[in-house]
């Protein structure tokens, strides 16, 4: 971005559009490479085009620092995985609190938010040992397993609280006529409870989605000896290489990052506006 300092409202005057393709490896640019270099070689005519390529490669560019394309798989990979077995466990636990009667339910309801009570930087170190002597973070695919599973306990109890509530909101009559028609419990949930509270289970996901994308505390403790398997949170920080840094590819990273759940969101907006399950029962 170029900034107009003298406008007060700090609106950018101009894009750099350069920055945005090298990020998504579209094209290459030749900012990082000095004039001077790029003056030399277009004035030598004894150097072929694959002797200048090479020379033009020796210069680090964004692409080696920070491979966006690798970090938004990976971001991408970790927040589907874990928003998805987090809503999917939430529905079969908030079905179970809002319809099923157990001892001790309303203790293990209330109890469920209570994780929330500690900090996310007081679990860390024992969370991280807990995995290191198991043995996953000795390879990728273990270390990955461990965040997601971290993901997923950490937006778990907010999805059982907000799933259970709405559950609640749907008349039980709906379901005694589906198990009148032989429908099973599963069954009723899978085709009463799921179609009914879509708005609500799009919504919860959409929150899990947004946790797990912009979480960085845990990512840089259990991905620090895996730099192929950084996420961008993690990936933004390696721009800044020295007290010089890359602004521009910065900002057109951090523009980038927030796409996916800008987009997760207008896409389906109509499905928050409230659930399906009005006028479901005939009075």
């Amino acid at each position: 971005y170029s900034w107009d300092w003298g406008n007060p409202s700090w609106i950018p005057s101009k894009v750099n559009l350069e920055a945005y393709k090298e990020l998504l490896n579209i094209g290459s640019s030749l900012k990082d490479v000095p004039e001077s270099v790029q003056l030399l070689l277009n004035e030598s005519g004894d150097l072929s085009a694959a002797q200048k390529k090479a020379i033009i490669s020796k210069y680090q560019n964004t692409g080696d620092v920070f491979p966006f394309l690798k970090y938004f798989a990976n971001s991408l990979m970790v927040a589907f995985l874990a928003s998805f077995i987090s809503v999917c466990l939430a529905i079969l636990g908030a079905y179970s609190f809002s319809r099923l009667k157990f001892k001790g339910r309303s203790v293990v309801q209330r109890g469920v938010l209570f994780v929330y009570m500690f900090g996310g930087i007081l679990l860390l170190i024992p969370l991280y040992r807990i995995f290191a002597a198991s043995g996953l973070l000795t390879t990728p695919g273990g270390t990955m397993a461990s965040l997601v599973l971290i993901y997923v306990v950490q937006t778990l109890p907010v999805s059982l609280y907000m799933l259970g509530n709405y559950f609640r909101t749907i008349p039980y009559s709906i379901e005694e006529a589906a198990m009148i028609e032989g429908l099973s419990r599963f069954g009723t949930i899978i085709r009463i409870i799921i179609p009914l509270s879509i708005s609500a289970i799009i919504t919860v996901f959409i929150y899990c989605f947004m946790i797990a994308w912009n979480e960085y505390m845990f990512a840089s403790i259990f991905l620090k000896s895996y730099k192929g398997l950084y996420t961008l949170p993690i990936g933004l920080k390696t721009l800044f290489v020295s007290k010089n840094a890359i602004w521009d590819r910065i900002m057109a990273a951090s523009m980038l990052t927030a796409v996916p759940v800008m987009i997760l969101f207008m896409s389906i907006q109509k499905n928050l506006t409230g659930g399906l399950a009005e006028g479901g029962v005939k009075e």
